[in-house]
């Protein structure tokens, strides 16, 4: 072998022992840090609306037109009515009669407030002085009629004689043209022999709630 040659060897050999002395010493390197998923957070459980947004069921308590859950009583009509007067009661310088309704239907029905009553004559009905104005004093409930039973409202009669027979016009009337309340076909009440104003502008009657 060359001189050349075993110095380019001996080179070789060194740098070699160089490179795995450097290999060999004892620093580390840094420690990975582990990474933790973090868990989704929890979702609360939504609370139902109370505006009325929330689609929550509501209950139907009826529109009183029978359709809804529970069920209505119908008014009465002047078809399923029959109407009377009840006995004269008098007092200074009236008289006092009651006018009944009968439920002459098969069904139960309703009244509620003041009927409308005037004085009928001449034999054909026709209307006689002013009508009857309404006691709003008295109290006005809804009265429920089962068949065959009645509802009364007290009818007030000034006597014609309390006024002066020129202004009053005075005339005997065949009886009573009685309005239903919310009906406008009317019933027929006899009471003969009743005296009564033909002038519009005395009033002679006044009418309370049926009872």
């Amino acid at each position: 072998m060359s001189t050349r040659t075993r110095f380019a060897v001996v080179a070789l050999v060194s740098l070699a022992g160089l490179g795995l002395a450097g290999c060999s010493g004892t620093s580390t390197a840094p420690a990975e840090t582990p990474v933790t998923a973090s868990a989704p957070a929890s979702t609360a459980p939504s609370t139902p609306a109370t505006d009325g947004t929330s689609p929550m069921p509501t209950t139907s308590t009826g529109t009183g037109t029978g359709t809804g859950t529970s069920g209505s009583t119908a008014a009465c009509t002047t078809t399923n009515l029959r109407a009377t007067a009840g006995p004269n009661d008098g007092a200074a310088g009236s008289v006092y009669v009651k006018i009944v309704l009968t439920n002459a239907g098969s069904a139960s029905c309703t009244l509620q407030g003041w009927p409308g009553v005037s004085f009928v004559g001449n034999g054909n009905g026709s209307q006689i002085g002013k009508a009857a104005a309404f006691d709003r004093t008295s109290a006005h409930p809804t009265v429920t009629l089962a068949p065959g039973k009645t509802a009364s409202a007290q009818l007030r009669i000034v006597q014609a004689g309390v006024y002066d027979a020129t202004e009053c016009k005075p005339t005997t009337a065949d009886g009573f043209r009685v309005y239903p309340p919310g009906q406008t076909a009317s019933l027929f009440v006899k009471d003969a022999g009743v005296a009564a104003c033909a002038s519009s502008s005395v009033s002679l009657l006044t009418v309370g709630a049926l009872q």
